[in-house]
């Protein structure tokens, strides 16, 4: 079964909620928990387990794993192993982008059955060129895993390179146009998935993004502690709004450390996050 298949099933089950495992220092504070990898590793336990069966899939941000070195890394495959056990889908938030075989060995590292740190699907960078993709996305396609592809971000910064004008139009138009190649056909959607922000309102569609044709997940920070809106969503994705994943982090995060309210907030931001992204006629 590709990503594709299993994430469509996830998000018609649970919901098109996907939670982010960010344990903020601040929030692990919070969380009445020390700074230490050790921490880290009860943090992203109480939320997988808070989350199977009540989301479609987890994001931990690797970034938080490796401020701690070796035993953050360690806490971090554990998690990831706690997900597969769990039946939970994980999309490990690296947003790695590079060249040749450095590009081959961060594919490795995640996507290869077996690895370590092995994941469901990763987000990755295409601003070396999307081409300097090709070893992940081939490896993804051979073992089943997703690539979720930076296009529009929800930080102010990215659109000097977003949204500026290459030779094949708009760089984000590009970015989808090379997405909805690899997804052509697939059903019930490819395995190739974008990251758009929520709060971009209408550059998508002012810079000629197909959302629909892309024809694979659309992950979509923003919404939540970030202030998205419905009409947020409705504008940025269009009619393209049953294959959106809403990722939650804070919004939702704050209702640690204990499992059941934890768990609460997220099956509520489920499903919230199912009637925003509902067709009118289904509201």
């Amino acid at each position: 079964m590709t990503f594709g298949e299993r994430l469509d099933q996830a998000m018609r089950q649970w919901g098109p909620l996907c939670v982010g495992i960010d344990p903020h220092p601040a929030l692990v504070a919070q969380w009445g928990m020390t700074d230490t990898a050790e921490s880290l590793l009860a943090f992203g336990e109480t939320v997988i387990e808070a989350s199977a069966r009540s989301a479609a899939a987890v994001k931990p941000n690797i970034a938080f794993f490796e401020r701690h070195g070796a035993r953050g890394m360690a806490a971090l495959e554990r998690i990831l192993a706690s997900a597969r056990e769990q039946g939970l889908l994980t999309i490990l938030d690296a947003k790695r982008g590079d060249i040749g075989s450095t590009m081959q060995a961060y594919a490795e590292a995640y996507l290869r059955p077996g690895a370590p740190l092995e994941a469901d699907a990763i987000t990755v960078s295409p601003y070396l060129g999307f081409g300097s993709l090709a070893p992940a996305l081939a490896l993804a396609e051979e073992h089943g895993k997703g690539i979720f592809v930076l296009a529009l971000t929800s930080n102010p910064e990215g659109a000097a390179v977003q949204h500026a004008v290459g030779p094949d139009g708009p760089v984000a138009k590009a970015v989808a146009d090379a997405a909805a190649e690899l997804n052509r056909g697939a059903m019930p959607m490819g395995s190739v998935g974008l990251v758009v922000g929520a709060t971009v309102g209408q550059a998508a569609a002012e810079l000629g993004l197909d959302l629909a044709a892309v024809n694979g997940p659309l992950l979509a920070p923003g919404v939540g502690a970030q202030g998205a809106t419905p009409a947020d969503v409705s504008r940025v994705f269009g009619n393209a709004t049953s294959r959106v994943l809403v990722n939650q982090s804070r919004g939702v995060l704050q209702a640690g450390p204990f499992v059941e309210k934890l768990r609460g907030a997220i099956q509520a931001a489920a499903g919230a996050a199912a009637y925003i992204l509902a067709p009118a006629d289904e509201e």
